[in-house]
C-alpha cells in the first residue's frame, strides 16, 4: 500500500494551525508553539524553531508516514531583513536535514508563503508593484534553494493572491504576463541550481481574493499553454478547492490525470453546507474510492503523493486529536484503494465505459475525425448514409450501482 498511499503530513495545519477564524481567536495551544516572538536573541528564535521540528519527527515517525511538506514560515519566521530571514531558515533546514537523515523521512514538496504578509496584500507575482514583485522572487528563490537541499521531490505554487477583487483596477493580461515571467524565472534558477524537483501548480477559484487566476486544472492547463510553461509542471490538485470551483470533488484529478498533468494530491475535503475551504480530513470512502481508482490507473504517483492539507477542527484540541484525524484518513485512503483495485479487476466499470463510445472505433471515420484527417464534407456524407440515430443510454444508475459492488 505504501507504494500507491505515499502519505504526508503539513507543516502549517498540523504543527502551526492554531484554531483561530473569523469569529474567535486561538483554541489549540501546542507545547512547541515557541518561536512566534521575533523580538528575542537569534539564537533563541534558531533553538524554538528547532524545537517544533523535533515535535514534528517524533509526529511523523509515531504516525508511520514517509513523508512531510512545508511552507518556509512555517518552519523559520520573517525577521527584519531578507539577509536575517535567510539566516535563519538556512539554520533551521540545516537541522531538519539531520532530522530526516535520523529517521528517514523525506520532503515531498516545499513552497514559499506568497499570501499571509501585508506587503501580498495586493498579490506576489501578480502585484503592482515591482517592489513587491522582487521580494517575491527572492522570497521563492531561497525557498526553492532550501527545497533543493531537503531532496524535495516538489515544489508548489499555489497563487494565494494572485487574483483580483475588482476588475476597475485590475489589468488582467499585464498580470497574467508577470505571473508567467515568474514561473519562467523559476524554471531558470532551478536549472543553476541543479535541482530535479517537480514543479507544481495548485488551482483554487476563489478566496481570498473574489477570482483567483489559477482558477481550476483547466484553466491552469490553458495558462501553461498560453504562456510555453507546459513541459515544466504538473498540478496539485486540493479537492476541496475543486467544490469550491463548482466541481465534483474527483473532477480536477480526473481531468488533469487525463491529460498526463496530475503529479500531486493534496487530499483533503471540505464541508457540503459551507461555501468556504474548510481543509477537513476525508472519512468518505466513496470519494476516496474514486481518488484512488485514477491514482491507479495512471500507475501511481512519481514525485507527489497524498498530502494532509487538512486541519483538525477548532473545537478539537487534545493532541491526540491529531493522530486520530491523520490515521482515520489515512484508513479511509486504505480502503478507496482495496476498493479501486476491487473496480478495476471487476472490470465492468471500465468496460462499460469503453462500449459507450464504441462507434468511434467500429466505423472508421472516428479513427480518421481523430486523427485529425476527416472533413466536414466526409461527416456530411456519413451523416447522410446513417440518419436514422436515437440516443444511447447514459446508464448512470447502472454505472452507480456497479461502482457501489466495489465499496
Amino acid at each position: 500500500m505504501s507504494e500507491w498511499c505515499r502519505f504526508s503530513v503539513v507543516y502549517w495545519h498540523t504543527f502551526r494551525g492554531v484554531g483561530s477564524d473569523p469569529f474567535g481567536p486561538q483554541t489549540l495551544f501546542r507545547p512547541w508553539d515557541t518561536a512566534d516572538n521575533t523580538s528575542i536573541p537569534f539564537d533563541d528564535i534558531v533553538a524554538s524553531c528547532c524545537g517544533r521540528v523535533d515535535a514534528a519527527f517524533e509526529f511523523f515517525t509515531k504516525l508511520g508516514v514517509e513523508y512531510y511538506a512545508f511552507h518556509d514560515r512555517d518552519v523559520a519566521p520573517e525577521l527584519a531583513t531578507i539577509d536575517e530571514t535567510n539566516k535563519l531558515l538556512e539554520k533551521v533546514t540545516d537541522y531538519m536535514l539531520v532530522k530526516q537523515k535520523e529517521t528517514g523521512v523525506k520532503l515531498l514538496w516545499g513552497t514559499a508563503n506568497l499570501f499571509s504578509h501585508p506587503k501580498f496584500a495586493n498579490g506576489a507575482a501578480t502585484n503592482p508593484d515591482i517592489k513587491v514583485f522582487a521580494q517575491a522572487c527572492a522570497q521563492v528563490k531561497k525557498a526553492m534553494e532550501v527545497t533543493h537541499k531537503l531532496g524535495g521531490e516538489g515544489y508548489v505554487f499555489w497563487g494565494g493572491r494572485e487574483g483580483y477583487q475588482t476588475l476597475l483596477n485590475t489589468d488582467i493580461k499585464k498580470e497574467l504576463d508577470h505571473m508567467a515571467a515568474f514561473f519562467h524565472m523559476a524554471v531558470a534558477h532551478k536549472k543553476s541550481i541543479g535541482a530535479t524537483f517537480q514543479f507544481y501548480i495548485e488551482p483554487k477559484p476563489k478566496e481570498p481574493t473574489k477570482h483567483q487566476y489559477d482558477y481550476d486544472a483547466q484553466t491552469v492547463m490553458c495558462f501553461l499553454k498560453q504562456y510555453g510553461l507546459d513541459d515544466h509542471f504538473l498540478l496539485n490538485i486540493e479537492p476541496n478547492h475543486s467544490t469550491l470551483a463548482g466541481h465534483n470533488y474527483e473532477h480536477d484529478i480526473v481531468l488533469s490525470a487525463a491529460y498526463g498533468k496530475l503529479g500531486s494530491i493534496d487530499c483533503n475535503t471540505g464541508d457540503e453546507l459551507l461555501g468556504w475551504d474548510t481543509d477537513q480530513f476525508l472519512t468518505d470512502e466513496r470519494k476516496a474510492t474514486l481518488v484512488m481508482k485514477v491514482v491507479i490507473d495512471m500507475g501511481g504517483f512519481k514525485t507527489g503523493g497524498l498530502n494532509f492539507d487538512s486541519k483538525v477542527r477548532r473545537e478539537s484540541t487534545d493532541l491526540e486529536d491529531l493522530f486520530i484525524a491523520h490515521i482515520g484518513s489515512m484508513d479511509t485512503f486504505a480502503k478507496g484503494l482495496l476498493n479501486a483495485a476491487k473496480l478495476i479487476e471487476d472490470g465492468r466499470l471500465d468496460d462499460m465505459r469503453k462500449a459507450r463510445y464504441s462507434t468511434w472505433t467500429s466505423d472508421k471515420i472516428g479513427a480518421k475525425v481523430e486523427s485529425g484527417k476527416a472533413t466536414l464534407a466526409e461527416l456530411e456524407a456519413y451523416a447522410k448514409k446513417n440518419n436514422d440515430v436515437k440516443p444511447i443510454s447514459g446508464k448512470q444508475e447502472l454505472y452507480e450501482r456497479v461502482f457501489n459492488d466495489a465499496l
